[in-house]
């Protein structure tokens, strides 16, 4: 992080702590009045904490044109992408960050001509828009041993790096300082899981974010639960038709009212619904409290989500036509990108904030006791 950065927040972090007004907004102050002083590590826990409710922001006296300048949700953006460039492994990797839009759009490309050619070289022109039905109609497209031991290795590797990066925050914002806080306490997680679940820091002290205007709303948070539980349902039909390809030898595709079709569908739709809301409300927000360049971070992970999600639900609907072929290349295509794109775009915001709700309710509960 940027010595600039960590002063700047120190700085409004201070004059936060001093006025108070805001106590009871979010857990970025119910953490902050815990302290007099802020280390760097402090300063690093309470920008992965905040959820840019942007409450704050509106309620300030001290806000801008005030001569405090006091802008806490843009500070704390840039210091939480500069700790996404900062915990990120392999660390020469922390650059993907700085034009994230153009490097998931590059990705995106290359990704799916990469599944179209092999494609096209496996089945041939004719083939690729040829109609396949029944079991394993989808290998006729791409083979087994193809489609399934790449995305192992890649998930796996993926998977290793995002839990770098995680042990890299945990320890770097404060978690495991002189013992005091045990990542193991399962009651500190059980707390952060259902403060998860709930989307608890979404509603902004109780109103509702000030996003995409300074009215109180809850409409972020109501579609922020679409993409989330979305995502769970999708990750759910993934998981019962591995169960079925892999234990019961049930290949794929499966019938419309199957488990993991009736599971991917009703997912599918809820990304769908919850990524064209938000960007919508990410193009029509107030720009001031915003961090410019989040932006094409934020975006491009947006879209991408909503090219995986629309191209899955499309393959579902054409998958006995000619245009199975092109539909799956492009599925897969969009996939290997959000795989490849995991520990370096927006997801990583997800594992570090769940982080410091972890270490946010062992604080609590600390105080608490004593």
């Amino acid at each position: 992080m940027s010595l600039t950065t960590l002063k700047e927040v120190e700085r409004l972090s201070t004059i936060c702590n001093a006025c108070r007004y805001c106590e009871g907004f979010c857990a970025v102050f119910q953490a902050m009045v815990l302290r007099r002083t802020f280390t760097n590590q402090d300063l690093t826990y309470f920008a992965n904490l905040c959820h840019n409710c942007r409450d704050c922001y509106y309620a300030c006296q001290y806000a801008p044109p005030h001569e405090f300048d006091l802008n806490f949700p843009k500070a704390m953006g840039q210091l939480r992408v500069e700790t996404y460039e900062e915990f990120t492994w392999p660390k020469a990797f922390g650059g993907a960050f700085k034009k994230n839009g153009w490097l998931t759009a590059i990705v995106t490309l290359i990704s799916v001509l990469l599944v179209l050619g092999f494609a096209l070289g496996h089945t041939g022109s004719q083939g690729l828009f040829t109609a396949y039905t029944g079991a394993d109609s989808f290998y006729q497209i791409i083979p087994y041993n193809w489609m399934v031991v790449p995305a192992m290795l890649l998930v796996g590797l993926m998977g290793l790096i995002l839990i770098k990066g995680g042990m890299n925050c945990w320890r770097e914002s404060g978690g495991s300082d002189n013992g005091r806080i045990q990542f193991f306490n399962m009651n500190h997680h059980i707390q952060a899981v259902k403060d998860v679940l709930i989307l608890k820091y979404l509603d902004g002290g109780g109103g509702g974010c000030n996003y995409p205007t300074e009215q109180f709303s809850m409409v972020r948070r109501w579609f922020h639960h679409c993409v989330f539980y979305g995502f769970a349902l999708c990750f759910a039909s993934t998981t019962v038709a591995a169960i079925y390809d892999h234990l019961f030898h049930w290949p794929a595709p499966y019938a419309l009212f199957s488990l993991p079709v009736i599971l991917g569908t009703l997912g599918g739709i809820s990304l769908m619904v919850g990524v064209i809301a938000l960007l919508y409300l990410k193009l029509k927000m107030d720009k001031a409290p915003a961090l410019p360049r989040a932006m094409g971070m934020d975006v491009g992970f947006t879209i991408l989500l909503l090219l995986t999600t629309l191209s899955g639900l499309v393959l579902m609907l054409l998958r006995a036509t000619p245009l199975m072929g092109l539909c799956l290349s492009l599925h897969l295509g969009f996939v290997m990108t959000f795989f490849i794109t995991l520990p370096y775009g927006k997801f990583v915001h997800g594992i570090y904030r769940y982080l410091a709700l972890v270490r946010h309710a062992a604080e609590q509960s600390a105080n608490r006791e004593s």
